[in-house]
């Protein structure tokens, strides 16, 4: 199969961005250019290698079997431009993905524990929503994640091979309410009582959901705020523009001025955060870096 360079940066890039217009902002390129680089290696390989759907694409069988050997093939071009140039190997590096529910404790803490008892190692992160971080382990972008997920808690996605996935934490949802608010003496309330309160949520798009809602709410919210930064949301919570849902493992990090509150008259909504990678062997400094994580959602649990 004749393929490019050019055309195999490009797939990885779709793949992991999940439209041609982000991956041509990533990599440089015009959206049209993604579009020929993408229709070449289709070409190459005779099959499609993309479904296109409203808001993005997706792999296809094939494309995802070709993504497995473009990333292999990609890192090791990386690693002979590092050794050719006298640049020390990446073996201590890792990096992590997770949603932001996980990283003000679960991550941060980890990090904190990891510096202390392993400091070589170079650790970078990125913050992001469970479908974007799923593409990027595919992709061979991200070499762990923290991903949340709801019950019965499936995989994260149905690919092949199976992902990897080690739970670490199981939580609820609580209410994040005005210290000083209609809500301030009460330790529970009901969803009658949520009738008409201003919520603050994150903005939705095509793979994020809308977080910071009750689930299963009668009605249409008082959507008046939209922030993805938990911090954000809190504070407004805390200025009064509203209320939000959070996880109640988050207590740590609520700013003053707010106080948790759980709903009596509705099932638990419990969550659960899990540690995700690629099956097979790992690295050294990547089994350190789980370790850590397990160590502080192991604190975060008693």
């Amino acid at each position: 199969m004749d393929v490019s360079l050019v055309g195999l940066r490009v797939l990885r890039e779709v793949a992991e961005r999940g439209t041609f217009t982000a991956a041509g902002e990533a990599l440089g390129y015009t959206q049209s250019a993604v579009s020929r680089q993408v229709a070449a290696l289709e070409q190459a390989a005779g099959a499609r290698l993309f479904d296109r759907y409203p808001g993005g694409v997706r792999l296809t069988a094939a494309g995802r079997a070709l993504l497995r050997h473009a990333v292999t093939a990609l890192d090791a071009l990386e690693a002979a431009d590092r050794e050719l140039r006298g640049e020390q190997d990446d073996t201590g590096r890792v990096r992590l993905g997770f949603i932001p529910a996980a990283g003000a404790v679960v991550v941060a803490g980890a990090l904190a524990m990891l510096r202390r008892e392993r400091p070589q190692i170079e650790v970078t992160t990125r913050e992001g929503t469970t479908p974007s971080l799923v593409r990027a382990l595919r992709t061979g972008a991200l070499d762990l994640a923290l991903l949340s997920s709801r019950p019965p808690f499936r995989s994260p996605d149905t690919d092949d091979p199976p992902l990897h996935v080690e739970p670490l934490l199981d939580d609820r949802l609580v209410l994040a309410v005005p210290a000083d608010g209609s809500f301030a003496d009460r330790a529970t309330v009901t969803t009658d009582d949520l009738a008409g309160q201003t919520w603050i949520a994150s903005p939705a798009g095509v793979d994020e959901p809308l977080l910071g809602i009750w689930p299963g709410l009668p009605g249409r919210p008082r959507v008046h705020h939209a922030a993805r930064d938990w911090l954000t949301k809190l504070h407004l919570v805390a200025a009064g523009a509203g209320i939000t849902t959070v996880p109640s493992t988050l207590l740590s990090a609520v700013p003053l001025g707010i106080r948790l509150v759980t709903i009596d008259d509705v099932p638990d909504e419990r969550r659960r955060i899990s540690l995700v990678r690629l099956p097979g062997p790992t690295a050294p400094a990547t089994d350190a870096l789980a370790h850590a994580l397990r160590q502080q959602a192991a604190e975060l649990a008693e």
